[in-house]
């Protein structure tokens, strides 16, 4: 009893019983190239994604360094504006002293003498912005030398990752060139209608479109085989489907011998298993 839902599609016979069925084989061979292509394809398109996570601590702390060299200009330039403005401040406050000389009354003097003091005493609050700005100066450079040493160590890290990984690319392409000339040449030794199949079921799935069968499972999908189509997939009398996951089934394992004719004439490998490729 086959099956449910199982159609026949079309019928291939091995040249022994009991032994790998001669038309898959080279579709084996021709599946070991295409995974190692997709694998080196997968790793090839990830190197980029590699790079730049090895990347992100050196933009992150040089970011940071030129955040801190941008701050520091800026302090600079600010403690410079509070010199300007105690020096205008200071000759202000000498032109005020000068004109004491020149002050006819004791009320006038002492009106003066007092804006003299209230003058000094602005002189300190130039000098405490100016105090305040190189305090900021000292702790923004010594953040930046910190920052600076770690870009050039992250720098280093960069350089070394970056070195490995073109080498990796550069190896993986070159295998690449040797495995697509191989897939070629695999391809011609694969009957047409099979590799048609063949690369309908790899394109539809983007992963391995034949499966072997171990332990009555299939390995592609890790699902039970029902026992009689795993009886066909010994015989290699059909290159059938994975009822589960459409993958095509071949049996991994030991040949079988042939068993005796079922009652009513037919034998067990005329039991209508599965689909047929």
């Amino acid at each position: 009893m086959g099956v449910p839902g199982a159609q026949p599609v079309r019928r291939l016979h091995a040249d022994r019983k009991g032994m790998l069925n001669p038309n898959i084989s080279p579709l084996i061979e021709l599946q070991k190239l295409d995974l190692r292509i997709m694998e080196i394809n997968e790793i090839r398109r990830k190197i980029p994604e590699r790079l730049q996570t090895v990347e992100a601590p050196l933009r992150d702390a040089t970011q940071i360094l030129n955040e801190t060299t941008a701050a520091v200009e800026a302090v600079v330039k600010e403690r410079r504006s509070h010199e300007k403005d105690l020096e205008a401040h200071e000759a202000q406050t000498d032109k005020m002293k000068s004109r004491l000389s020149e002050l006819k009354t004791n009320k006038e003097y002492q009106a003066h003498l007092f804006e003299i003091e209230l003058s000094t005493k602005k002189r300190g609050d130039f000098e405490e912005k100016i105090l305040v700005c190189m305090e900021k100066i000292d702790q923004l450079q010594r953040t930046s030398k910190d920052t600076q040493e770690k870009v050039n160590a992250l720098k280093t890290v960069f350089a070394q990752e970056k070195t490995v990984l073109d080498e990796q690319d550069r190896t993986l392409a070159a295998e690449l060139a040797q495995l697509e000339s191989g897939q070629r040449q695999a391809a011609t030794r694969v009957e047409k209608s099979l590799l048609e199949r063949y690369t309908q079921i790899k394109t539809a799935r983007k992963d391995q479109a034949l499966a072997a069968v171990r332990g009555g499972i299939c390995a592609g999908c890790r699902l039970q085989i029902p026992p009689q189509l795993i009886a066909q997939v010994k015989r290699s009398e059909d290159l059938l489907l994975c009822p589960y996951c459409r993958r095509m089934l071949y049996w991994e394992g030991e040949p079988v011998v042939e068993a005796p004719s079922a009652p009513g004439g037919k034998s067990s490998a005329d039991l209508e298993v599965g689909e047929s490729v």
